[in-house]
């Protein structure tokens, strides 16, 4: 019998799923305590938990016979991977499941908008029948410039095309094929959607590159009649900056699902009629919730009782690996990672070359590792090993592979180049001794960097 673990509140579809499982016992056991979950955890093959249990190095320590973890959810930040990983303990989240609900979220919060909803509420209830103050605006024919076309990013882009809208798609590392397929707009200039969209609407993660991507210099460059819609991350919009914007009347209006810091201490946006917040709702339905709850107990199961693991959030130990080969799996990430930013646009093309000794060797671990590096900067989930593949195919990314056995200025060397329409970008490095990383040429210009 394998048993299985529910330490938060779970949708009940989720318990029943496992209860119709031949050979698995689900066991509930709300609010456990750090010191409780400890002692108790290495009797259950399996653990399912929200945001409130916190899987920690202490709770791992005797895991005993502990197969899986499973996130019913996206945020890991409540599971120390690396331990589990230590430990042989999978970790996996449900990410799909949010996915129609924050695109709904965004589409709700962009009518609101555009049809006064929220301010004509309130002046209703207050007595006032004005309907000539909250005239709005219509979606049908408007232009909606959706930036990051991954899962949420592209729902919101069938939904928009139910409406008649004209969509403006922008995404800062690759496009799906169904972009293409669907026949929508693609550009790769971010200002082609700040001065054409009449809505626009971010899907992107937040990181260095997202950070305050939207500040007073990009919202001057809008219609007077644009509206903004934040439901990704909280700090791709300047908040300041929007306020002023709002105030001014340099845009028609905005609304935040997302805040910097959650909860806000202070939204700021109280004296701003057209500017609309709600507590990061985008994932909060009945629906929603089942769906990850089914999920996380169907992957688990699986997963406890030998079956395919999916949404695998860490991998096996690299411990039996050559000394040599870690060394250039650590370069080819930080290769990756270089170079993903340095590219400055969707991808077109990705090419690794293996030269010298390093190429005598097993080199798809390396591989992988560049690719991970390459899209890490792009996804808020964490990519590893296990779901790099899936994530590369899901935006179009191959990666060509060449070996060279010849030995040239260095004993070996790893070399990768990403076209995009605008840049080719070629960086090498090597390894020398066993961890001694550098990168020797950025785009054909000799330099010795460490990474």
């Amino acid at each position: 019998m394998y048993k299985i673990l529910i330490t938060d509140k779970l949708a009940q579809e989720g318990i029943d799923l496992l209860k119709s499982i031949d050979g698995v016992e689900p066991v509930v056991n709300l609010g456990v305590s750090e010191d409780e979950l400890a002692k108790i955890i290495g009797d259950y093959d399996g653990l399912i938990i929200r945001s409130g249990t916190q899987v920690t190095k202490k709770v791992l320590a005797n895991c005993g016979k502990l197969k899986g973890i499973a996130r019913a959810g996206v945020g890991v930040d409540n599971i120390d991977i690396a331990e589990a990983t230590k430990k042989g303990v999978i970790v996996m989240n449900t990410p799909g499941g949010n996915t129609l609900s924050a695109a709904e979220h965004t589409m709700a919060l962009m009518l609101s908008l555009s049809r006064n909803v929220v301010p004509a509420c309130n002046s209703l209830k207050d007595g006032a029948w004005d309907r000539k103050k909250y005239t709005g605006n219509q979606l049908n024919g408007k232009t909606i410039g959706v930036i990051g076309l991954g899962r949420i990013g592209m729902a919101v882009v069938r939904m928009a095309l139910g409406f008649n809208m004209k969509v403006l798609g922008y995404d800062p590392f690759a496009v799906p094929k169904e972009a293409e397929e669907l026949g929508i707009d693609v550009t790769e200039n971010l200002e082609d959607i700040y001065t054409k969209a009449d809505y626009i609407t971010l899907h992107i993660p937040r990181n260095e590159q997202t950070l305050n991507l939207i500040s007073a210099e990009e919202l001057k460059m809008m219609k007077p009649n644009a509206r903004i819609v934040n439901c990704a991350r909280g700090g791709i919009i300047n908040e300041a900056d929007l306020y002023a914007a709002l105030k001014a009347g340099t845009i028609a209006g905005a609304a935040l699902d997302v805040f910097p810091t959650e909860p806000p201490e202070d939204t700021g946006f109280k004296d701003i009629v057209n500017c609309l917040v709600t507590p990061h709702l985008g994932a909060s339905t009945e629906e929603a919730q089942i769906e990850v709850a089914v999920e996380a107990a169907q992957i688990l199961a699986d997963a406890v009782m030998g079956g395919p693991v999916k949404n695998a959030l860490n991998a096996p130990s690299s411990g039996a690996m050559p000394a040599v080969v870690k060394s250039y799996c650590k370069l080819a990430e930080r290769i990756g990672t270089v170079i993903s930013i340095l590219a400055n646009g969707p991808i077109k093309s990705v090419e690794v070359q293996y030269r010298g000794a390093i190429a005598e060797k097993a080199v798809d671990i390396i591989t992988t590792s560049f690719s991970i590096g390459l899209l890490q900067p792009h996804f808020d989930t964490l990519v590893n090993t296990v779901n790099v593949g899936i994530m590369a195919k899901d935006r179009g990314i191959s990666i060509d592979e060449t070996k060279n056995t010849e030995v040239k200025d260095v004993a070996s060397s790893f070399t990768a180049k990403v076209v995009t329409d605008k840049v080719t970008r070629t960086i090498r490095g090597t390894v020398f001794g066993e961890d001694l990383l550098r990168i020797i040429a950025v785009s054909y210009t000799h330099l010795t960097l460490p990474t």
